[in-house]
């Protein structure tokens, strides 16, 4: 199930592309399938594991080039383990909502971007994310630990990403079926997985993601723009005169790319000392 649009973040084959809070790896692997040199960053070492693996199986079943790079990093949204201006594309698809302090990773964001470069940010809409909130205390932070911290609006998050020395670029709505499905978890409780209502819901949305069926196609993109669950907003940051030298340099500045990188796990960062 992908949100970012691949063709809108210019995302080419052998360009160095981070997926900053990876999770399972969904939008790591299209970038691999795609041909781009793909580092999946996360917090979480078991999910990491599992994405190194797919990635192998990639390979072995033909879907990614032998010679392409698919290395996981474990790592900090706000504290990067990357040199400045490393990146040609960055992906952090529903991660900010949960970071206390977004402004601090919007900004090693950026910093690792290279100039020219173009980062997609994907969070949850402000309109079914309220309702969620609305229906239950159980859907967010701070029942849930590492739950939803914020509810953003479009213009909030574009205000953040200029302050960060970002410039806008387009915006759109997606997976609007997913936002009712939502709302019925929400009304139940959001554990309560066993449901009848939605177990049925479930199968809907697992038969659409596998067989993409016209019916849910077209219906899904009629309603993107008023229901869409996710809101995906695209910036680029920009080439000033004083570093258009450092943008044409080698997409790998920063990263070693001529061989394997294994997984690296890095100390917890104490922001208080």
């Amino acid at each position: 199930m992908l949100t970012v649009e691949y063709d809108t973040l210019g995302l080419r084959p052998g360009d160095l592309l981070l997926d900053l809070g990876c999770g399972f790896g969904r939008h790591a692997f299209e970038g691999f399938r795609r041909g781009a040199r793909v580092i999946a960053c996360d917090m979480a070492l078991d999910e990491l594991r599992e994405v190194g693996g797919l990635f192998d199986a990639m390979v072995g079943a033909g879907e990614a080039s032998p010679d392409g790079l698919g290395a996981c990093v474990n790592g900090d949204a706000t504290c990067l383990p990357f040199q400045d201006d490393t990146f040609d594309r960055i992906i952090a698809s529903e991660v900010m909502e949960h970071i206390p302090d977004d402004l601090a990773a919007l900004d090693e964001l950026t910093r690792v971007l290279k100039p020219g470069g173009t980062m997609a940010i994907t969070i949850p809409a402000w309109l079914p994310e309220k309702i969620c909130w609305a229906l239950s205390d159980e859907y967010h932070a701070p029942f849930v630990e590492g739950g939803h911290v914020r509810i953003y609006t479009e213009n909030e998050l574009r205000q953040k990403m200029r302050g960060a020395g970002l410039e806008d670029g387009a915006a759109h709505l997606a997976h609007a079926l997913h936002a009712p499905y939502w709302w019925l978890k929400c009304a139940v409780g959001p554990t309560n997985d066993d449901f009848p209502l939605v177990k049925l819901y479930n199968k809907l949305l697992v038969w659409d993601i596998m067989k993409k069926p016209a019916v849910t196609r077209i219906t899904e993109q009629l309603l993107n723009p008023v229901l869409g669950k996710s809101l995906v907003v695209y910036a680029t940051k920009p080439i000033s005169s004083t570093v258009a030298a450092a943008a044409t340099s080698d997409a790998s500045a920063g990263l070693d790319t001529t061989g394997p990188i294994d997984l690296v796990e890095r100390e917890t960062v104490d922001a208080s000392a």
